[in-house]
């Protein structure tokens, strides 16, 4: 069901005022073309909660064709009015009504018997040639479905939906498998249709501002290249932490587990920007290329990860989620890691990665401990705390420096203090700009053929060749997790097993100032 006719479509296009793309992309070629994007399983919680919200984002920001359609297909019975009734509650928080009503009329859907129903998709191609014209067009796919359908789903658009007159591009949602040989059978399903020139891997964690700033960061600024290795860095840390378990979603989870759900794919590509060397080009043509390359080459310098670099949690009552049928399961909720980079420039440094639900705070980030300033402890005859750099990319994009200083007043001791960027209240506190949300750059980044930001197959490939075995030791062996109550900052015994692991010393007396003086957390 649904479908307007093209004179519908048209007359939409015709009466919106809304401007054409702004500076930074309007002199590219695809702005001044056709664009249809199709919305695969439009009517799920993705669709609604981030695909659509991300293209209305771009909508508001003038930063698609005037000359754009937006299609829905899915397998439920819906008009077009129902589908914008159900979007309209997801998008009307996120802009000014007439924005959101200028949005949706520009929304259809087309339904179909099953992800890989031909009259479906015929049906669809035949409405996007009517609006498309002679005009060249481009079309999107946005796949908003689990990978179990991704086959029929790509043989039936390339068989009968690919735009005759322009590039057609896909995007693919995680999860890529749930270990090696699954990874590849899923990146053969694909790749009997698309190639990886219009196949976009999306891992939002790619798109978060403070992990797109890691490539000016580290190769825009002399001092941190000459720190930024093996003779300065005690250990790297990166961590997710979030405080609520699975909230019903447990039959789902109890199947990956918190080492596929986060570790494996979201912080290892960002493990990957932060420790990889410098492509010889960052942006323009090709730089997607070279720094996809980087990335791989850091990960052949791992090694598989073996149970013994492994530490597991599971929170409390977990297996009490009702959707949970295995009530014995030893699913870790909670994980720690460690890794090394076997290369000239990160050899013996450990890199940690943390992972865990139902914890005492909402926060991922980036943390890099420095090795003890030379004979301070000597020089002022105490204990000097170690520098640090962090970069918070939840909850607040944040990045500041752990730097010793002197205490002030008459004492000379040495104090940690920082030196750091608050992005919202440095570059989105009066409002008048807005830190875009990862999902919707990302698509823009699609739109722009830029492909830095998206998972290419052999990295999928390596990074499941690391973690698959212990993951297969682990269900195999059924080994037991530490329990650890909901709330807290994870098992008793976890930080001991961190410390020993890493080196990492912390420095409980650090405080920090913010209109009353606190702990930070750490």
């Amino acid at each position: 069901m649904g479908g307007a006719s093209s004179k519908e479509i048209d007359a939409v296009m015709q009466s919106d005022d809304n401007p054409t793309a702004i500076t930074h992309v309007s002199h590219e070629q695809w702005t001044k073309e056709g664009l249809a994007v199709v919305v695969v399983g439009a009517s799920g919680d993705l669709a609604k909660k981030k695909t659509y919200p991300s293209l209305l984002s771009l909508y508001a920001g003038s930063l698609l064709p005037k000359d754009l359609v937006i299609y829905g297909f899915a397998r439920s019975n819906m008009t077009d009015e129902d589908l914008r009734a159900r979007l309209r509650p997801f998008l009307i928080e996120k802009q000014d009504e007439a924005i959101v009503d200028k949005f949706l009329a520009r929304c259809f859907y087309q339904s179909g018997s099953g992800y890989g129903d031909v009259e479906g998709w015929k049906a669809l191609d035949g409405k996007l040639r009517e609006v498309e014209g002679e005009k060249k067009s481009n079309r999107l796919f946005y796949f908003a479905i689990p990978p179990n359908v991704f086959a029929e789903t790509g043989e039936a658009i390339k068989m009968n939906c690919m735009a005759p007159n322009g590039w057609s591009r896909m995007i693919v949602e995680k999860p890529f498998g749930r270990d090696l040989d699954s990874c590849k059978h899923i990146l053969h399903q694909l790749g009997q249709h698309f190639d990886e020139t219009n196949l976009f891997r999306i891992d939002h964690y790619l798109g978060k501002e403070m992990t797109q700033n890691l490539m000016v960061m580290r190769f825009g600024n002399i001092w941190m290249e000459q720190m930024w290795n093996r003779d300065h860095v005690q250990c790297v840390m990166l961590t997710f932490k979030e405080p609520f378990g699975t909230d019903g979603r447990g039959g789902y989870f109890d199947q990956y587990g918190i080492i596929r759900d986060i570790i494996q794919n979201h912080l290892l590509q960002v493990m990957c920007l932060l420790c990889m060397e410098c492509p010889n080009k960052l942006d323009g043509e090709g730089a997607g290329e070279k720094i996809r390359d980087e990335k791989v080459r850091a990960l052949n310098a791992m090694q598989e990860v073996t149970i013994d670099e492994v530490y597991l949690g599971q929170y409390e009552g977990y297996a009490n989620d009702p959707t949970i049928t295995n009530k014995d399961t030893n699913c870790p909720t909670f994980a720690m890691v460690r890794c090394f980079i076997n290369n000239p420039r990160w050899a013996g440094v450990p890199i940690i990665f943390k992972a865990g639900k139902a914890l005492n705070e909402r926060k991922a980030e980036m943390r890099i401990q420095f090795k003890d300033a030379p004979a301070a402890e000597h020089l002022f005859g105490t204990t000097v705390p170690r520098n640090e750099m962090v970069i918070k990319l939840q909850p607040e994009e944040t990045i500041y420096m752990k730097s010793n200083i002197k205490t002030p007043g008459f004492s000379s001791a040495p104090i940690q203090s920082e030196l750091e960027v608050k992005y919202d209240t440095r570059y989105f506190g009066d409002k008048s700009t807005t830190n875009p949300d990862a999902y919707s750059r990302l698509i823009l980044d699609v739109l722009r053929g830029r492909s830095a930001n998206f998972v290419r197959s052999d990295e999928l490939i390596r990074s499941w060749e690391i973690f698959t075995p212990v993951l297969h030791q682990i269900e195999k062996e059924n080994i037991e997790p530490h329990i650890y109550r909901m709330g807290s900052r994870g098992p008793k015994t976890a930080d001991a097993w961190m410390k020993e692991k890493s080196g990492y010393v912390r420095n409980d007396a650090y405080l920090w100032q913010d209109g009353e003086i606190s702990k930070k957390a750490s």
